[in-house]
């Protein structure tokens, strides 16, 4: 297990998945390393569940620390394709957190959630002694709908043509620009053209309306390990390999700039709201265009082959054994503290 960020393949092969609990006939899919979301089956209907950390960053402001949070949440249950419908929240919050700012926070995850169409239906709320942000509980998403119409993590086929969205590393920039404006060495220019990276950090929109415009095989959000882990976890899932141009990956502005001054490498870098899409050829034109529409940037970036493994250029890449922003931020957050 890393000292920080998620477990490693081998160490979820070997340490948790033999030891899930009871089997039992509903569960259509349980967890996968690398796979956003599970599946119950209950009558005619599909349960998708994902949980994640809560993460809460009072220096973006507590409305916006409140959307960035659950919007992660909730993009991994998006990438399934059916819209999000639930979600439960538990909060572990700092005693120095007060009743004001929890309520301004609060305020902008029911708004996000009322925009989405989405219902909390339980959770737990609390203050504890040694609680700290950003860390300060979990949350699970959940969408019911028609089980026929779920995108699954495993469906890319060879054929299919391979869409990015938004491109590296944007969550990871938009952060620690955001976070660290005196610590990030960028000049004022640069770092206002890294900052509103930030916004971009969310998928659950552009998810579902990929899956709307056509047949998309499968979906994942680029979230620790970057954009390359993202898609070596699509390409192990379906058993594929995945041949990319990297120049017809998006790259938004001030992303270069600033992975070259932070020593951050964006292919390995965490990029929340980055999308890998499969899609069958047939529909490409009309997922390109809807995604668009929504003046959100994509690039038909390659294909579904046969085989395993991911090809960056022609040239095989091995997966990320971690993500390269942890360390970048660590290093910022120390010379803040300084």
């Amino acid at each position: 297990m890393p000292d920080s960020g998620k477990v490693s393949r081998q160490f979820f092969e070997d340490r948790i998945a033999p030891k899930l609990g009871a089997d039992r006939d509903d569960v259509a899919l349980g967890p996968k390393h690398g796979v956003d979301f599970g599946v119950l089956e209950v009558g005619d209907r599909a349960v998708v569940i994902a949980t994640d950390p809560v993460s809460v960053l009072p220096a973006l402001g507590w409305e916006r620390a409140g959307r960035f949070a659950i919007d992660i949440v909730l993009a991994d249950v998006a990438v399934s394709g059916i819209p999000p419908t639930h979600l439960t929240v538990s909060f572990a919050l700092p005693p120095e957190m007060t009743d004001e700012e929890f309520g301004r926070l609060w305020d902008a995850v029911d708004a996000e959630c009322r925009e989405l169409g989405v219902a909390v239906v339980t959770g737990h709320t609390a203050r504890y002694a040694g609680a700290s942000f950003p860390w300060v509980g979990a949350a699970t998403g959940i969408a019911v709908g028609n089980p026929d119409e779920i995108v699954r993590p495993d469906g890319a086929r060879p054929g299919d043509d391979l869409l990015v969205t938004k491109g590296p590393a944007v969550e990871a920039v938009g952060l620690l620009s955001t976070l660290f404006p005196e610590e990030v060495p960028l000049s004022g220019e640069a770092l206002a053209t890294a900052q509103p990276r930030l916004e971009e950090a969310t998928a659950v929109r552009d998810a579902l309306t990929a899956a709307a415009a056509g047949q998309v095989t499968a979906m994942h959000d680029a979230t620790e390990g970057g954009l390359l882990g993202a898609l070596h976890e699509m390409a192990e899932g379906a058993g594929v390999r995945l041949s990319v141009d990297a120049d017809a990956v998006p790259v938004r502005p001030g992303v270069e700039a600033a992975c070259e001054a932070l020593g951050m490498d964006p292919w390995r870098a965490t990029t929340s709201g980055t999308l890998v899409v499969a899609v069958d050829p047939a529909d490409t034109d009309a997922v390109v265009a809807a995604l668009e529409a929504r003046d959100t940037p994509v690039g038909v970036a390659g294909r579904v082959e046969a085989g395993s493994g991911v090809a960056v250029d022609g040239v095989d890449d091995a997966e990320p054994s971690g993500d390269s922003s942890w360390a970048v931020y660590e290093r910022l957050l120390a010379a803040s503290e300084a």
